[in-house]
């Protein structure tokens, strides 16, 4: 299978081939990987452990886990040319226009030098109306960053977060290592699909990934998709990952998914904290709540997807639950948010690094007057900076939970 060339803005003529060194992917090259799963081209970065993985045949955690949301190549190279050849998996709605590609982020020396994407892949097709999905196999496509700087210095590839990557061949035209150690802490996120990265405008522009760039930590990002549902082999992911600083936003997949009742609710927050702190004692542990999102504020879930516009490419949700269905333990945001305060103020009597957030100091009422959920569920690219900044002001800030003072 002949790789599809895809230049990127800027890029300039190809070196001649004997110029090209090609290294291995493998996993010393790679941060915010918990796996490596060998495929007939070549590695598929997992952010979940196969034993977690092997305990929940789910389709949409499945997708969500093996989207590398976080994921980079890091390399110290001299490198003034770099080609990536992958294999993505794209989703596309059925009855909607494509999606856009997945953006490749491009740093060096830690600062942003190129965006591109690639073409090419396979094509996971879903019928919102029923939901059944195909696939459509494509081919190898390759993404190519040209005109770096002449020197020595430190690179940093980060992939897409919204398509499953396979990543085939790394060719540079001049050797790569792997980059040591810079003793930076490490930060372990766990959350939603807005942690993980929806509808912002790369994978560096994340929230999560300009928090820890502003914090001045190493993002491991366990942002899954639809499946922050306090799952015990998530749970257990977190303790066994070697860590110096976690955070779990919780809430909002459980009100999308209606997936348990209050009673419930508190037993299993209590059992996932439970199990991290086996792992993790005396680590800075951070719980945070959901962001504001008007539809569940005081309406339960189950969320549901709104085809009114989808001719023309927009997605939107709606909440599908009764207000009066709260009275049988049905969850909505406002009372997930009072049980999580109450439960971490509880625990934190015996364990003084245990700290709460309320989501709505990262984005609330006055934010969501200017700027607006566009789908009603998730938050743009200028809102995922905001939510950014300020995570970082109030978690790694002075007198913050992972304020370097605590250390």
């Amino acid at each position: 299978m002949n790789p599809q060339h895809d230049p990127a803005p800027g890029s300039s003529s190809t070196p001649r081939a004997t110029d090209w060194a090609t290294t291995p992917v493998t996993a010393d090259l790679l941060r915010g990987a918990l796996d490596l799963e060998r495929t007939e081209h070549g590695v598929l970065p997992h952010r979940l452990p196969a034993r977690a993985r092997a305990q929940c045949a789910d389709g949409q955690l499945a997708m969500a886990e093996a989207q590398p949301s976080g994921v980079r190549l890091v390399f110290r190279t001299r490198a003034t040319a770099v080609e990536l050849d992958t294999v993505r998996t794209q989703m596309a709605y059925q009855g909607a226009p494509p999606r856009p590609d997945g953006v490749y982020d491009l740093l060096v020396d830690g600062r942003l030098a190129g965006r591109a994407s690639v073409t090419g892949g396979n094509l996971l097709m879903v019928d919102m109306a029923t939901g059944s999905t195909e696939t459509r196999p494509g081919p190898v496509g390759t993404v190519r960053f040209t005109g770096l700087p002449d020197r020595v210095k430190d690179v940093e590839i980060w992939l897409p977060y919204n398509e499953i990557t396979q990543l085939v061949a790394l060719r540079t035209d001049a050797p790569v290592e792997p980059l040591p150690d810079g003793g930076r802490k490490k930060w372990l996120h766990h959350g939603s699909s807005i942690s993980h990265g929806s509808d912002a405008a790369s994978p560096s522009t994340t929230w999560p990934a300009l928090a820890a760039s502003l914090g001045s930590v190493e993002l491991i990002n366990l942002g899954l998709g639809g499946s922050a549902l306090l799952d015990p082999f998530t749970a257990r992911a977190l303790r066994d990952i070697p860590t110096d600083l976690i955070s779990a936003k919780i809430g909002i997949n459980l009100v999308n998914t209606d997936l348990m009742r209050l009673r419930a609710f508190g037993p299993a927050v209590h059992g996932f904290l439970d199990t991290i702190r086996e792992g993790h004692p005396t680590t800075p542990l951070l719980v945070v709540s959901p962001i504001l999102c008007p539809i569940h504020e005081d309406t339960p879930g189950p969320s549901a997807p709104d085809f009114s516009n989808l001719s023309a490419g927009k997605l939107q949700f709606r909440a599908a639950g009764d207000p009066a269905e709260r009275a049988g333990g049905k969850l909505t945001l406002n009372i997930i948010r009072a049980e999580l305060a109450r439960l971490v103020k509880q625990r934190a009597a015996d364990d003084p690094n245990l700290h709460y957030l309320d989501g709505r100091d990262l984005y609330g009422e006055a934010d969501f007057a200017e700027l607006p959920l566009p789908d009603q569920l998730h938050p743009d690219a200028a809102t995922h900076r905001r939510i950014g900044e300020r995570f970082a002001a109030l978690a790694f800030g002075t007198g913050g939970p992972f304020a370097a003072e605590r250390a």
